[in-house]
């Protein structure tokens, strides 16, 4: 089998609203004091939302074409082609799956070949939430905000990867390392450390303005994969002091001609391990991303079902785990709907320490398109605790 090229401008529409998803969540007061630390899969929700916007008609699908680059029956197509290539991505799974109380058009179904539809129980809500733990491995054990009574439409995606390190942090070189959190308060974190095969996977960041203290280093960990498979690469952003990491996130997938080799040669890390968990309620961040038609009573769902549908609420759960073996991460995101070589001379190594708040982005493979994003502010939790 060999590994399709995800479409360019698939990739790009996941990027932007990956961008405009995570500004919104830093400028939004309310949900930024939340999250200290944050993880969600821009994939995953992207996905849910345009297997939605292929259901839109009028002003709704409008909006949401500009949100998500898609709506009506392209979005189905886009839907489709970006499931079916994120599974020939080693350790990657893609579910996705809409229960319904009402009718659901034939047309809307048969765009979406890949996901299931099934009869919305809302007294069996085990039922569902078995699925979601098939879904995600056990990562994820429920659905992150069950019904309320009313509800018509249940949308359900689920994304998981399970990657293993193609060179691996030896457990031995693992030591206790002080981690400066946000607010300037140090804890000592187990820490790993190792080399990178070669300063090819380091690499700065030139910032727009040319000032060298907006520069951002970037770190890309890559995981095994089989033959015709893209592996899954782990990229790691790191600031200066001061920078918080998510406004240095996008530079994971900054342009290649902004993309500076590090002078070194040799590159050593050391990495704190992970495990974030975030429950994102994404439906009142859907009006300042510019979808307010689509969570109010003037929504056009026309195409998806005979019954005037609007999205009700919008949730995601999300788990990342990162330790010495691997990367593991589950996200599940739902809408109830309503109504190199070196001389003989001394090496010169650089070592990069993401001992402060710093960023992640979990591809698939050298796509560019974005599976995971995160960012460590506060003391990092061990998965292992």
């Amino acid at each position: 089998m060999t590994a399709h090229v995800i479409p360019v401008q698939h990739v790009g529409h996941v990027r932007e609203f990956a961008e405009r998803l995570l500004t919104s969540v830093v400028r939004d007061a309310a949900v930024r004091d939340a999250y200290g630390d944050f993880t969600c899969s821009p994939a995953g929700l992207w996905l849910a939302l345009s297997a939605v916007a292929s259901g839109t008609e009028s002003g709704t699908a409008r909006e949401l074409r500009d949100l998500l680059g898609v709506a009506g029956p392209d979005a189905a197509i886009a839907v489709t082609e970006v499931t079916g290539q994120l599974a020939q991505t080693q350790g990657v799974a893609v579910a996705t799956g809409v229960w319904s109380r009402g009718g659901v058009y034939r047309d809307y179904r048969e765009r979406l070949p890949d996901v299931r539809f099934g009869h919305l129980d809302l007294a069996d809500v085990r039922t569902l939430d078995a699925w979601v733990r098939e879904a995600t491995g056990g990562m994820i054990r429920e659905l992150p905000d069950g019904p309320k009574g009313e509800e018509l439409l249940l949308l359900v995606n689920a994304l998981q990867l399970d990657g293993t390190w193609a060179s691996r942090f030896k457990q031995e070189a693992t030591s206790d390392q002080i981690f400066t959190d946000a607010r300037g308060v140090e804890h000592v974190v187990p820490t790993m450390a190792r080399s990178l095969p070669r300063p090819s996977y380091a690499w700065t960041v030139e910032a727009p303005s040319g000032n060298p203290a907006d520069e951002v280093d970037v770190v890309a960990l890559l995981c095994t994969a089989g033959p015709e498979r893209r592996p899954l690469q782990v990229s790691c952003v790191l600031g200066a002091p001061g920078r918080g990491p998510a406004e240095v996130l996008p530079a994971a997938w900054a342009a290649h001609e902004r993309r500076r080799p590090i002078d070194a040669d040799a590159v050593t890390i050391t990495l704190p391990r992970l495990h974030l968990h975030t429950r994102l309620h994404a439906e009142r961040l859907l009006a300042s991303l510019g979808a307010p038609l689509a969570v109010s009573e003037l929504a056009d769902f026309s195409g998806m079902s005979p019954e005037p549908l609007r999205v009700d609420r919008v949730a995601q759960d999300s788990v990342l785990r990162i330790d010495e073996q691997g990367v593991r991460a589950a996200a599940v995101a739902q809408m109830w709907q309503r109504t190199l070589s070196v001389s003989g001379r001394e090496p010169r190594t650089r070592h990069i320490a993401f001992d402060r708040p710093f960023g992640l982005v979990v591809f698939a493979g050298d796509t560019g398109l974005p599976l995971f994003t995160a960012w460590q502010a506060s003391a990092p939790r061990s998965p292992h605790v």
